[in-house]
């Protein structure tokens, strides 16, 4: 296999010149009768199939009957060989945003997700003659690295399938964007192309279980700040209990404790505002 070769060709602005002089005194000369100036002119003409003008962040590559002869990288006007055949390859920095893709994730569950690639051509004879279409190859090679990544990490974690430590796509972005910056580069080198940039561009539930999951999130969620509640209403009675025994502002037997107890932990975790109740008799009518 071939490696790319960086070749200078000749200034064009001298063989611009040349060429112009050649065709002013074929002229010159058929003006004055003589028969040679049909051929100074025929060589001049001949001068302009041979001219390369190369822009910034563009290449040529150059072939002389099917056999790779070299790239030229460095931009301006330049004179080949009239006989090479000419293609053009950009070296800009391209983007390219990859359709929405219906896959599975770690756990099974279908989403729907997309990337955002930022690539360029670094090898131009690979990125001409190891594959076919280059850019077609980018957005092929793209779509089976995102389904491949999304198999391998779960879109969110929850703590009743112990995941809590995983990467998820969701959470862990930058671990997936180098995840997938690695991929992408393996499968594009071969055609001579570095990635500069891989990242997640769209990511969510695919839509039949958009729903269940938003209410399975949501019950997390509640289930969650239940715990904390407890926890501060438990942590408040614990308290209150403490210091009325110290300043002994009242003698609590255990029957006592525990209806203050109860009516503390209804008042505390409850979702709504208590409606207080006022007890004329004893504790025990």
């Amino acid at each position: 296999m071939k490696n790319e070769n960086i070749i200078s060709p000749l200034n064009g602005y001298i063989i611009l010149m040349l060429a112009l002089v050649l065709l002013i005194s074929g002229v010159v000369a058929l003006i004055g009768g003589s028969g040679i100036g049909a051929i100074i002119i025929f060589v001049g003409l001949l001068t302009i199939p041979g001219f390369v003008l190369v822009n910034p962040n563009s290449s040529r590559v150059l072939l002389l009957f099917g056999e790779y002869v070299g790239t030229i990288k460095e931009n301006g006007l330049f004179w080949v060989n009239p006989l090479y055949t000419k293609r053009k390859i950009s070296l800009r920095a391209s983007n390219f945003d990859s359709e929405r893709l219906k896959v599975n994730d770690k756990l099974g569950n279908p989403i729907m997700i997309s990337t955002i690639l930022v690539w360029r051509v670094t090898d131009t004879y690979k990125a001409a003659f190891d594959v076919d279409d280059y850019q077609n190859f980018v957005r092929v090679q793209t779509d089976a690295a995102v389904r491949k990544l999304a198999s391998m990490y779960p879109y969110d974690n929850f703590a009743d399938e112990g995941l809590a430590e995983d990467i998820t796509l969701r959470s862990s972005v930058n671990e997936v964007s180098e995840a997938l910056e690695k991929e992408l580069q393996e499968r594009l080198a071969m055609a001579g192309i570095e990635v500069l940039e891989a990242r997640i561009g769209y990511l969510a539930y695919a839509q039949e279980i958009a729903n269940a999951m938003l209410k399975r999130q949501q019950a997390t969620a509640i289930v969650a700040a239940r715990h904390k509640i407890v926890q501060g209403a438990v942590s408040m009675v614990e308290m209150a209990l403490s210091e009325l025994g110290k300043k002994e502002l009242v003698d609590l037997d255990e029957e006592r404790k525990a209806a203050m107890v109860s009516n503390l932990m209804v008042v505390l975790c409850s979702d709504k505002d208590a409606s207080p109740i006022v007890n004329a008799g004893t504790l025990n009518h």
